[in-house]
């Protein structure tokens, strides 16, 4: 059994002591960053990824697998395209640079690739300030292949490792994101694309907090390099394996990042209202896994099963309390104060709720005309029938929607 954790111990030995002994921290992603971004409310979340938790193999261990993720064919097939792409020291991933995003520079007749090696990923995040610094001060093509970059996420260092990021003979920075699905005719599965452009609008923050920290570093008075809002998208042309690539504006994804990052409750402060010795460890009992990840609230949405691999747990609970974010954020917000499908039924039927609530009046006004609707017709007796028996286009009342939705 893990020890218990003891207030006031420093950050990182907290975090370490909820993983559970020996468990090595998972690093956050970009992918993951910008999930928890979407969903700034989810302390869950927060604290499990501030933890280093692997939450695949919580879920497996809470009973509640999921499948969320890339497949092994995905990952090997994205691995072997990257690869072409920056083959003969970065030579085409100049070429696409230089074409889609900065025509007017010198063409790249060379390309400098910097050597980012060194130990562990603070050791490689410095490694890439001082890589960067270097190549603003050259002023020639520089290509920093897969360099670390750290972002303070809730008040915890993250570690995200773009693809790549190039530096222009203006100094300017630019993110440069590679991906296995193709671009046919020019243009791109508009969902993936929205994927990539909100994976990249956190490396451009990341990239903007180290240009901040090189612009006053010990120099002094120099001006931070540019990052450039317009990221490069390189994907497969067609169905060939040929590269090709679009510039793509992420202004708008980095500007909502930004204020969803803002609002997430810092992990320090999460960490300390858990109870004493909650422990996330796969290895522990069922029932006290299920204490411990209960003892964090959640804010499950229907969007989380397309993002987070806990969904499926969240969702059980969720709909086990009868909580109306079950049935989306968009009925959430309808409903106001209603928190539970049976506070909606009831302001419905007249039984609970303030009359002068928005939501309960609307819910009552909805079930009289639904009422009013069914007794012109005959059926079931008292002229009431249910809602699979209503005829096509009448109303509906919103606490039969819920009710049927709650339900399936």
């Amino acid at each position: 059994m893990p020890p218990p954790r003891t207030r006031g111990t420093e950050l990182r030995r907290q975090l370490a002591e909820l993983r559970g002994p020996g468990v090595t921290a998972r690093a956050l992603d970009a992918r993951a960053l910008a999930a928890l971004a979407a969903n700034p409310g989810c302390r869950r979340r927060a604290i499990l990824d501030g933890a280093g938790v692997d939450k695949a193999a919580l879920a497996g261990a809470l009973g509640a697998p999921s499948a969320f993720g890339q497949s092994q064919f995905a990952l090997t097939r994205g691995n072997a395209f990257e690869a072409r792409v920056k083959a003969d020291g970065g030579a085409e991933l100049l070429r696409l640079v230089h074409q889609r995003l900065d025509p007017g520079a010198e063409p790249p007749a060379e390309c400098r690739v910097p050597d980012l090696t060194a130990a562990g990923p603070e050791g490689r995040a410095e490694r890439t300030r001082l890589a960067l610094r270097e190549a603003t001060a050259a002023g020639a093509w520089t290509l920093l292949d897969h360099p670390m970059l750290a972002l303070d996420v809730a008040g915890s260092p993250a570690f995200l490792e773009p693809d790549a990021v190039v530096v222009h003979p203006d100094g300017g920075w630019t993110v440069v994101e590679i991906k296995s699905f193709p671009m046919l005719d020019g243009s791109a599965d508009p969902a993936k694309v929205g994927a990539a452009a909100r994976q990249a609008a956190v490396y451009v923050l990341a990239l903007e907090d180290a240009a901040a920290r090189l612009g006053a570093g010990p120099a002094g008075g120099v001006p931070a390099p540019r990052v450039r809002h317009r990221v490069l998208l390189v994907c497969p042309k067609d169905f060939s394996n040929l590269p090709t690539a679009s510039a793509v504006d992420v202004r708008k994804q980095r500007a909502v990042t930004a204020r969803q990052l803002a609002r997430l409750t810092r992990v320090q402060d999460i960490a300390d209202t858990l109870p004493e010795g909650v422990c996330f460890s796969p290895e522990l009992p069922a029932e006290e896994l299920t204490a411990a990840v209960e003892a964090v609230p959640a804010a499950y949405a229907p969007e989380c099963l397309a993002a987070c691999e806990l969904a499926f747990h969240c969702r059980a609970r969720s709909r086990a309390r009868g909580a109306v974010t079950a049935l989306g954020r968009a009925a959430r917000a309808e409903l106001g104060g209603l928190t539970t499908v049976a506070q909606v039924l009831a302001a419905a039927r007249g039984e609970a709720g303030d009359p002068d609530d928005p939501a309960v009046a609307a819910l009552r006004r909805a079930a009289r005309l639904r009422a009013e609707a069914l007794a012109g017709h005959p059926g079931t007796p008292g002229g009431h029938r249910s809602a699979a028996e209503a005829p096509a286009g009448l109303p509906q009342a919103p606490g039969a929607r819920l009710r049927e939705a709650s339900c399936r």
